[in-house]
């Protein structure tokens, strides 16, 4: 990749820590990488330009256990950054939840081989922080959902209805200051929540873009209209095969295909035409998605099972606008919520 997308990059980097993660020289850092990818090798330079004191550990010629004993020295609110061409697996060491447990900041780049072609400078575009942006926008939103009673989705031509209210929305906006732990995986921008009842969620959506059984972001040539009734798909007007192996793959291990997830993505770098392959990263796109299947930690609802909630799913809308009671949020490719409306 060029020196300007290294210099970008460098950018981003500076704006989370500072910005987010409020990190400074007085704490020390550590930062686990790979060179298996050029976007992994970018970001590892981008890290090395701001954090300049930081012990630098590569992943690919230390065995795992003199990369958790780089950890030893860290103590409370100081940082570690994991920059993973793939997912870094140190036997039964659950790296961010046992940093997390210590009190340390964690950041986490995962599966960044899975960017392809030209995908790595969206990846790029998608770290810039503006909490301008994110936190006031965020918290607006999180106003807005956690009163509502009911929300609904235009979704070309065809409209989704959560008629019963929406569970109390959870932020994914780079907004710490009252939250136990600091990090988690970049890119961020998102609001997320549920209907309060599943069965309340009726009507149609239409779909660009799902995971599929690869973890991997695919658009069918045309969108796929969802059918939804009780909060159950019960048709898929115009599937693909793709699509039908993700929903068999639901089907038998849960008996039916439950919608949970409403998500808010607040992330621009990414939208309908601007898409990377890998759905982790592709999950804060600007605009609506949705979870498939029973699995949605977050939230716990009468007659679900976490053990046997196993399938979640992230389907994206095609969103020309959401409705929280009379007010429209999202129009024109755009959240359209601002803080002189929003009553905070």
């Amino acid at each position: 990749m060029s020196a300007e997308s290294t210099e970008l990059a460098t950018k981003h980097v500076a704006d989370i820590l500072t910005l987010a993660f409020e990190h400074t020289p007085a704490h020390r850092a550590v930062v686990v990488y790979d060179t298996d990818c050029d976007l992994a090798a970018t970001l590892a330079a981008a890290y090395r330009a701001f954090l300049k004191d930081a012990d630098f550990v590569l992943f690919d010629v230390e065995d795992p256990d003199t990369v958790l004993r780089a950890f030893e020295p860290l103590e409370s609110g100081d940082l570690v950054v994991l920059v993973q061409s793939t997912s870094f697996r140190l036997a039964a060491f659950r790296i961010r939840l046992e940093l997390f447990r210590r009190g340390l900041k964690v950041l986490e780049h995962p599966h960044l081989a899975r960017m392809l072609g030209d995908e790595p400078l969206t990846y790029i575009d998608s770290l810039a922080y503006d909490p301008s942006y994110y936190r006031v926008v965020g918290a607006a939103l999180k106003q807005r959902i956690d009163r509502v009673a009911t929300a609904s989705v235009e979704s070309g031509g065809e409209t989704l209805v959560f008629s019963a209210g929406l569970e109390p929305a959870k932020l994914n906006v780079g907004d710490y200051r009252t939250m136990k732990n600091v990090g988690g995986q970049y890119p961020i921008g998102e609001v997320f929540t549920e209907s309060r009842e599943l069965d309340a969620v009726n009507g149609r959506i239409r779909i660009a873009c799902f995971g599929d059984t690869r973890y991997r972001v695919n658009q069918p040539e045309e969108p796929i209209t969802l059918v939804i009734e009780r909060g159950r798909i019960i048709d898929a007007l115009g599937s693909t095969p793709e699509f039908e192996a993700v929903l068999d793959n639901i089907r038998a291990d849960e008996g039916e295909v439950l919608v949970r997830e409403l998500g808010f993505g607040m992330n621009r770098a990414f939208s309908r035409t601007r898409v990377v392959s890998d759905i982790g990263t592709y999950e804060r796109m600007c605009g609506i998605h949705l979870s498939i299947g029973a699995k949605h930690a977050s939230y716990n609802k009468p007659g679900i099972r976490k053990r046997s909630a196993r399938h979640h799913v992230d389907v994206f809308a095609v969103t020309e606008s959401v409705t929280l009671d009379d007010e429209v949020v999202f129009k024109n490719g755009a959240w359209a919520v601002t803080p002189s409306s929003s009553h905070s």
